[in-house]
């Protein structure tokens, strides 16, 4: 068995909303005839939702999609700050709505898009991932009491339970211009080497990855890792994982992490 085969995979759509619903569709068809059934749907609530939309999400449901709360605009009408303009500048444009917000206007903006789903007669959903992965200024504390099991920054999967984070490398491949396709190209290769020794790997798809510059490497990748895992795969019992706390109670970040490569059993095709 080959190393790549033994790393476990998390797959996530990007972006979901009543606008990409067609490019969503498509890259399910692809992910379903590459045998990849374990995928998480990130919805973007704030959008406008038809009646007609929402059914579609009840249909991604039935499928056997988990769906998770991304956001709620996924846009910003103003920056931050410094930090934020760099930080659109370099990687999120200008969909951070996080880092535009304080504490408190973060916690309300991911009440309100957990209460979302529920209202529309969704499943509630276990997993939150701020847009472009960026949590903001929020403590540790703040997050334990909110309503998600979950939470997925740039560096890993954090537990909204006990505040430890799993880093867990990352592929992307978000090249919509020339120079950000060697950038990014040189990130996933990187990554790939990482998670040999972590025995985990993310995989973010965004909606039109298909049509941008790495679209034959997403391919390539979803040919070249084949074992597949939910988010719930990450067990955060004593002795499932090793890991340490994070180091920081204000917000989270990166903590040296050992994660075992127990095999898990993906999701079988509904």
């Amino acid at each position: 068995m080959s190393q790549a085969e033994q790393v476990r995979t998390l797959v996530s759509v990007h972006d979901v909303m009543p606008e990409t619903l067609p490019q969503v569709e498509r890259i399910l068809a692809l992910l379903e005839s590459e045998g990849v059934s374990a995928v998480t749907l990130l919805v973007v609530p704030g959008r406008a939702w038809s009646r007609e939309a929402i059914e579609v999400l009840k249909g991604f449901e039935s499928r056997g999609y988990e769906l998770a709360g991304h956001g709620w605009l996924h846009r910003v009408e103003r920056y931050g700050g410094l930090r934020h303009r760099v930080h659109a500048h370099l990687i999120s444009r200008n969909v951070a709505e996080h880092l535009a917000l304080d504490a408190n206007g973060i916690v309300a903006l991911m009440h309100r898009t957990h209460g979302w789903f529920r209202q529309h007669g969704l499943k509630p959903p276990t997993l939150y991932v701020p847009p472009a992965w960026a949590m903001g200024r929020v403590a540790r504390n703040a997050l334990a009491i909110l309503p998600y099991l979950q939470y997925e920054i740039f560096s890993g999967i954090l537990s909204g339970q006990t505040g430890r984070l799993h880093p867990i490398p990352m592929l992307g491949y978000e090249a919509d211009s020339a120079w950000r396709a060697p950038v990014i190209r040189l990130w996933n290769q990187l990554n790939r080497r990482r998670s040999r020794s972590s025995g985990w790997l993310r995989i973010g798809i965004h909606p039109h990855d298909l049509d941008l510059r790495l679209a034959d490497d997403l391919r390539s990748d979803l040919k070249r890792f084949r074992l597949h895992a939910d988010y719930s795969a990450i067990d955060d019992q004593p002795g499932s994982q090793r890991y340490r706390l994070l180091k920081s109670s204000k917000s989270p970040r990166e903590a040296d992490s050992t994660i075992s490569n127990t095999r898990s059993n993906p999701r079988c095709p509904p």
